[in-house]
């Protein structure tokens, strides 16, 4: 037996099955974190690592896409506005309601929708955009796949791969919703940032450096993700985005243009919607972070 394998067995033995994982865990991220340090291994090499590392010790509810953020289809619409708004859609998979954004019926991927539309257009019954009058949305929408909140990523990989689905609803202990998440969401937790030719319509923009030394950034940017890529140690035990953070820390909703001091960050709200802080603007008082 190597040296390796007895130095896990003897942990293995001395600890019941979750000590011994966790133990297991904080080595490896010991040693990556100073292969890191030393050179031995890039950032990009580290990051990924690191995130598939971290997948069973974090939950759904981190990384999701918050309910405010969810475009959704009502499906008493008239069939050309759905139509209308699947094909302006960034998205292939759009969650169907009815009357109340609470009440999901469905989940209606762009595919089928269009495949339907196809059949009605070609019968002979009707003519043209006449043949979808009749459309039901529902009856080819896919049944919702809910998840509690406080899912590991890890076990919610797995459970994506075994269904054969990428798209999962988010509801908490009372089953309200809370947002989605889908399994490029988990991916990109490890392997960074996924794009697509749809990205630059929708995606946020992340990161913009200012000549100060300043970043904006969108206020739903994760706190992980942001410390990930400017290497620094923001706290995210309190809060998983930078507005969370923000409103963590301030015990308030702040106005635009009010400045925090956190962390060691000067930190000013740019924008708000609503209750909603949109995009930060970020200064390390330490130059020496950045």
């Amino acid at each position: 037996m190597s040296k390796i394998h007895h130095f896990f067995a003897q942990i293995t033995r001395r600890l019941n099955p979750d000590e011994a994982r966790d133990a297991l865990r904080t080595d490896l991220a010991g040693a990556i974190t100073t292969g890191h340090f030393e050179g031995a291994m890039e950032k990009e090499d580290r990051d990924r690592l690191m995130g598939a590392l971290d997948l069973s010790s974090r939950t759904v509810d981190e990384i999701m896409r918050h309910r405010a953020a969810i475009e959704m289809i009502d499906a008493d619409l008239p069939p050309a506005d759905i139509i209308a708004q699947v094909l302006a859609a960034p998205h292939t998979r759009l969650p169907v309601f009815r009357g109340d954004e609470e009440n999901i019926l469905g989940v209606l991927h762009t595919k089928d929708l269009f495949r339907e539309v196809d059949r009605l257009m070609r019968s002979e019954t009707a003519v043209g955009m006449a043949a979808v009058a009749g459309l039901d949305v529902l009856k080819v929408a896919m049944k919702p796949y809910f998840i509690p909140d406080t899912t590991p990523l890890d076990e919610q990989m797995r459970e994506f791969l075994k269904r054969r689905t990428h798209f999962a609803l988010v509801v908490d202990e009372y089953g309200s919703l809370q947002g989605l998440i889908t399994l490029e969401d988990i991916l990109e937790e490890i392997v960074g940032e996924i794009t697509d030719e749809f990205d630059v319509i929708h995606r946020d923009g992340r990161i913009k450096p200012e000549e100060d030394g300043a970043f904006q950034v969108p206020g739903q940017m994760t706190i992980r993700d942001l410390n990930r890529a400017m290497e620094w140690s923001l706290p995210d035990d309190e809060a998983n985005t930078i507005a969370g953070l923000v409103l963590h820390e301030a015990q308030m909703i702040p106005q635009e243009g009010q400045i925090f001091l956190f962390h060691g960050f000067r930190i000013e709200v740019l924008t708000r919607r609503e209750n909603r802080i949109t995009r930060l603007r970020l200064r390390a008082l330490d130059q020496r972070i950045r």
